[in-house]
Order: C-alpha cells, then structure tokens, then sequence
C-alpha cells in the first residue's frame, strides 16, 4: 500500500516522520525500571500495606473495594515497585495492555507478581502512554509477545524493550491524552449511570415480585399470609407449575443440519435474557416441516435451560415475545401455559423473582453439571398476583429496561466512537499541535 507523504512504517505502525518511537523502557525512570511486584505477599494482614492484583485492574480503572494487604516487612522487599501517583500498573498476563493509572490514595501501595510497574520519566506524558498502550492495535502486538504454554504471559524484558510511538513534544502528547481522557470520562459516567440503573430494577423486581411493594389500585387486602414459598400478600394465589402449564424436551439436531434454516434457541439465549426476540436467536438448523412443528416455540412459550455450568444458572427462564415461529434445542425445556392466569411479560420477570429461583436451583442436581428435568419443574409453586396487577408490574419493569436498553446503546456508541479517535489521533492521522 502507497504511504501517505509525511508518514513512515515503524515497528509501531504507520506514524507522522517527525513522531519518536522508543522502547518502553527508555521512557521510564531509570531508578525505577518497568518490574513487576512481589511474588509470595503471605496473607492479609490487619492495618497492611495494601497490594493490587491482576483482577483489581479492570477496564483502565482499579476497583480498590477488595486490595489485599501484606506486611511492611514484605513490601519493603520490593521498594522499587511502591507506588506513586502518576505511575502506571499493567497486567502481564489475560488482560495485557488494560493500563491503569496510580492516583493519590494508592500512593504507597505494592503490585503483586501479576502486574508490572510502568513509571514513566516526567519529561514524558504518562497520560498519553496509557492510552497508546490500552489501543487495540497496541494490545494485539503486546498480545504476540507474550509467551509460555500453560500460563502465557509478558516477561519483563520483552516489556522493556516494547516499541511506542510518541509525538515529538509532551504539549501534543498531552493534548491527544486530553482528549481521549474527555471520552474516558464520558463512558465512566454513562458505567456508573447503568449499573444504578441496573441496581433501581433489581430492587423494584426484589419488592413488587414478592409483594413488599404493592403498585397503586392493587392494595386489595391489606396483610401477608405465609406459604411454601414464604411471605406473599393476602389476595395473591398460588399454583404449581404442572397447574397451568406443559413442558416439552427440545430437538437432539444432527451437528451437520446446524447453520441455515429456522432459528434454533439454546442454552445461552435462555440464561442471558428473561424476554427472548427471535432477532435474539443467531443460531439455525435444518428440520423436517414435522419435528419443525413439533418443537415449535410459539408467542407466549416460557424455555427453561436444562443444565447449566453452575448451579446458581439451571433452570432459568425466558418467555418468547415474537410472532415468528423458532425451534427450540436438546439443553431446553419448553413450558407452555394451558390457560392464561400468567401475563406473558410478567412471566418474564417474575419466573426469574428469588422465590422462584430457590425452588428451582435447589432441584438442580449433578456432580459436574447442574441438571434439572421437567418433574422438577412441575412442583415449582409460583405465587400469582391477579392479571391486572401482573401487567402493572410488568409495564413498570419494562419501562425500565427499555431506559436501561438506551443506556446501553449510548455506552456503546461512546466505545465506538474513542475507538475511532484513538485511531485518528494515535497514528497521528489527526494533529491536535
């Protein structure tokens, strides 16, 4: 491909002629080479100089909600990895290239063997190498030089040796970290704005699912009465699954009828959502318009994942909310109401409500895999609030994660979008000097 004129091929990738490359090593302070931390820090001690790990890193940020400590004794063995602020920490292993940076209160702290320190020298922009870094391009090379087999990771002096490209003064390099950190901000606050997001639904499911919290009109008989299942308001019901409903096993497909044909839902669209669209379903096979017909998931059909990995996950539920006709696999169950005392936007919600779960995860068996059957699942007892009032808690929910869908939307969009100036101002491709 022709270069652009101005620009040069670099062991760092295609970059302005006036742009540095330099090891990585070459821009830290040479009292503090680029290490990594202590190898064995013993166990947590009370009031200890407190150590980050690899799973404290996490996004470009450290979650400081659960450091270990270690003792001084311990640390002081490994001074040149103390913190201070301003310095960068980068794990060498599975997240490589996740930069983040020291702020004042970690000043002080240790790394564990996992992460490396990066301290880069003052007349370099800290700021701006934590960006290059954390690029997807840069990450791809750090990816490529990592090494060992059961445990690939970094060594220190490949680390060290590590190729960046810079702009030729701090003044562009920190105006390019300016910029990229701006959107930085952006994606933090729309994070913090979902999980709060996220956490308002899971306590309004938690209160109107067990009817702590009732909506206004449905005050109908003040008082709570004590069932099987706990604790649910007077004028609630309750009926067991093999009631109102009929469960069905899934098609076994042959692996070479996979690929094209009708939608074929599996284990995981049913455990990541509680309403399933069919635009949900990425995968399709091949069936006879007989066994198509037979292991139809119609509107309104609840599919329950059979086994699961954990037992927390088996049996959870999703309830199909589209008109076009999907199959349902082997790892499934299909539960088909046989009447309509379950608003099918509730069932949703409210199959997947703690006192459903308990039932359900406690059935659960299996040594290796959790498993659970479609016996089991005919004595689970659901408590019903009447029609009126399961529409009432499924319109507030559903409001809900609509709003929660838009956020998640925009967070996307903000991704997207630091992508693309990363991509501009890294390669130098747009000049903020």
């Amino acid at each position: 491909m022709e270069m652009k004129p101005g620009y040069r091929q670099t062991d760092a990738g295609v970059i302005p002629e006036d742009w540095e490359v330099d090891p990585l090593g070459a821009l830290t302070d040479p009292k503090r080479p680029i290490s990594y931390g202590i190898v064995q820090t013993g166990p947590s001690v009370p009031n200890g100089v407190r150590c980050l790990r690899v799973l404290d890193v996490d996004g470009g940020r450290i979650n400081k909600s659960a450091l270990i400590t270690t003792t001084k004794t311990i640390s002081g063995a490994y001074k040149r990895t103390v913190l201070r602020s301003g310095d960068l920490v980068m794990p060498l292993r599975g997240k490589v290239g996740d930069v983040a940076s020291i702020d004042d209160d970690l000043t002080g702290c240790n790394l564990t063997r996992g992460l490396a320190l990066i301290a880069i020298r003052s007349d370099w922009s800290a700021s701006f190498c934590k960006q290059f870094i954390s690029s997807i391009a840069t990450r791809s090379r750090l990816e490529q030089s990592m090494n060992g087999s059961a445990l690939q990771e970094i060594p220190i002096a490949t680390l060290r040796t590590f190729k960046i490209a810079l702009p030729p003064t701090k003044a562009e390099q920190e105006a390019i970290a300016e910029a990229l950190s701006d959107a930085d901000t952006l994606i933090e606050s729309l994070e913090q704005l979902l999980a709060k997001k996220r956490r308002l639904k899971q306590g309004a499911m938690q209160e109107l699912l067990t009817g702590k919290k009732r909506l206004p009109g449905f005050e109908i008989k003040p008082g709570y009465k004590q069932t099987e299942v706990g604790m649910i308001p007077k004028d609630w019901k309750t009926a067991r699954f093999s009631e109102f409903m009929e469960f069905q096993n899934g098609v076994n497909a042959d692996k070479s009828s996979y690929g094209t044909g009708i939608r074929f839902i599996n284990v995981l669209e049913v455990i990541t959502r509680s309403h399933l669209h069919a635009q949900d379903i990425p995968g399709r096979v091949e069936l006879s318009k007989s066994r198509a017909t037979a292991y139809t998931v119609r509107r309104g059909d609840i599919v329950f994942n059979r086994t699961s990995e954990t037992q927390e996950e088996v049996g959870l539920s999703a309830v199909y909310v589209c008109d076009e006709s999907v199959v349902f696999g082997g790892f499934v169950i299909r539960g088909r109401p046989k009447d309509e005392r379950l608003h099918s936007i509730y069932a949703g919600y409210g199959l997947r409500a703690p006192l459903i779960r308990k039932q359900i995860t406690a059935r659960g068996q299996g040594a290796i895999r959790a498993n659970i059957g479609q016996a089991d699942l005919t004595k689970v007892l659901v408590p019903l609030p009447d029609k009126a009032e399961q529409a009432a808690i499924a319109a507030i929910l559903s409001d809900m994660d609509t709003e929660i869908a838009a956020l998640e939307a925009k967070l996307a969009k903000a991704h997207q979008l630091k992508q693309g100036m990363m991509q501009e101002l890294l390669t130098g491709r747009i000049r903020l000097v």
